[in-house]
C-alpha cells in the first residue's frame, strides 16, 4: 500500500470518528512553528511502535527524530472507541504526543493535507514504519527555551583538568559489566581522576524504580539514564554506565545525545552459557524455569553491538587485563 493509500485510510477513520480535540478548533495563523505535537498515527511495522523509542520523522520538506512521549489511546477500527494502549501493534491506529528533535512548520491536517501528515522511519535502516496526521500544536511546547548558564561544561571540565566522557557497558546479565565497571572506576580514582558509576540494578532501586522490565519499561530505562549521564558529563565528569541495555535503537539514542567523541560504547562479550553459568543472583534459573519473564537472553531479546568503540571478550579473561584495554583507548584517545 502506497504512502498516499495509508494516508487516506487514516483520514477516512477520522471522518468516521467525528471527534474534537483541546487545541485542535484554535485558530492560529498558519504555518505553526512547533517541536511538540497531538497526532493520529497508524502504524505499518510487523515490530510495535514503542513510546519514547527514537525514530525518525519526515514531513513534507523537514526531517528529525521523533519521540512518542504519550500514547493517549488506540482507536478500535471496528467499534470506534477509545482503548487504553501501551503500544502500537501492525494497523493500529494511536492517537499519540509527539517531541521532535527540532522545530518544524507544519498545518493541521485538517487545513492542509500535505503539510499536516508525514511519515515516521526507523533511525537505523531508514524502513518505513508508519503514516500520521497533524492535530494540532502542544502548547507547553511554545514556553520552554534553553538557559544558559555562565558555568559550563568546558569550564567545569578544565577545573577537574580531564575530558569528560561517558562509557557505556553493555552485556548480557552475568557478563561482567558490574565487575568491570566498578574496577575500572577505582583505577581512575587512583589516578585522580573525577567519576561517576551508574549501575542498572542501583539506578532501578531510585530513579527507575517505577520501572519493569517490558520492552516499553526497558526503552524508558534508558532513555532516563541517557539524559543523566549527558547531564554527569556536563558537569565535567568521566561516566561510567552499566546497563545491559539490550535494544541498539536505544543505545544509538543515548549516542546521539553526546558530541563526537564523547560516548564510548564498551560491548563486555560474553557467551549466554558463560553468563548463565555463573548466575549468581540465579536468574537465569528462574528464568528458565518460567519464573522470571522479559528476561535478556531468554524471552527478551539482546541486539548485539555492530561497532564498538571497545569489544571485552569476558569468558575467562583476567579482570586487570580488561580494565588496562578501556585505560588504553582512553589514553590513546587523550581522554586521561
Amino acid at each position: 500500500m502506497s504512502k498516499n493509500e495509508n494516508f487516506s485510510r487514516l483520514h477516512e477513520l477520522l471522518d468516521r470518528i467525528n471527534i474534537g480535540h483541546e487545541g485542535s478548533n484554535q485558530v492560529e495563523d498558519k504555518p505553526e512553528l512547533s517541536d511538540q505535537l497531538a497526532a493520529y498515527i497508524l502504524w505499518l511495522d510487523s515490530e510495535p511502535m514503542i513510546p519514547e523509542r527514537t525514530y525518525s520523522i519526515h514531513f513534507e520538506t523537514e526531517s528529525t527524530s521523533v519521540q512518542v512521549t504519550d500514547l493517549s489511546f488506540k482507536i478500535d477500527v471496528n467499534t470506534l472507541s477509545q482503548l487504553a494502549a501501551k503500544k502500537l501493534e501492525q494497523d493500529e491506529i494511536g492517537y499519540c504526543k509527539l517531541s521532535l528533535g527540532q522545530k518544524v512548520f507544519f498545518d493541521a491536517y485538517s487545513d492542509n493535507q500535505i503539510t499536516g501528515s508525514f511519515t515516521i522511519f526507523d533511525s537505523l535502516s531508514n524502513a518505513m514504519l508508519g503514516t500520521g496526521l497533524i492535530d494540532f500544536a502542544l502548547r507547553r511546547a511554545q514556553n520552554i527555551s534553553w538557559h544558559e548558564t555562565n558555568i559550563n561544561q568546558e569550564t567545569r571540565s578544565n577545573n577537574k583538568h580531564q575530558r569528560p566522557c561517558v562509557l557505556w557497558f553493555t552485556g548480557l546479565s552475568g557478563s561482567g559489566k558490574s565487575t568491570i565497571a566498578d574496577e575500572l572506576e577505582k583505577k581512575l580514582y587512583e589516578l585522580g581522576k573525577h567519576t561517576m558509576l551508574l549501575d542498572g540494578d542501583n539506578v532501578r532501586h531510585g530513579l527507575n524504580r517505577d520501572l519493569g522490565f517490558t520492552d516499553q519499561d526497558r526503552v524508558e530505562n534508558i532513555r532516563r539514564i541517557a539524559e543523566v549521564s549527558k547531564l554527569m558529563v556536563s558537569s565535567g565528569l568521566i561516566t561510567i554506565v552499566s546497563f545491559i541495555s539490550p535494544f541498539r535503537a536505544e543505545r544509538s539514542m543515548a549516542r546521539n545525545l553526546f558530541n563526537d567523541g564523547e560516548f564510548i560504547e564498551v560491548f563486555i562479550d560474553t557467551p549466554i552459557e558463560v553468563c548463565e553459568a555463573r548466575d549468581s543472583k540465579g536468574l537465569y534459573k528462574k528464568a528458565r524455569a518460567g519464573k522470571l519473564k522479559n528476561f535478556t537472553g531468554i524471552d527478551s531479546d539482546y541486539e548485539e553491538p555492530e561497532m564498538s568503540e571497545v569489544v571485552l571478550q569476558n569468558s575467562d579473561a583476567n579482570i586487570d587485563d580488561l580494565v588496562n584495554k578501556i585505560l588504553d583507548y582512553l589514553r590513546a584517545h587523550s581522554k586521561i
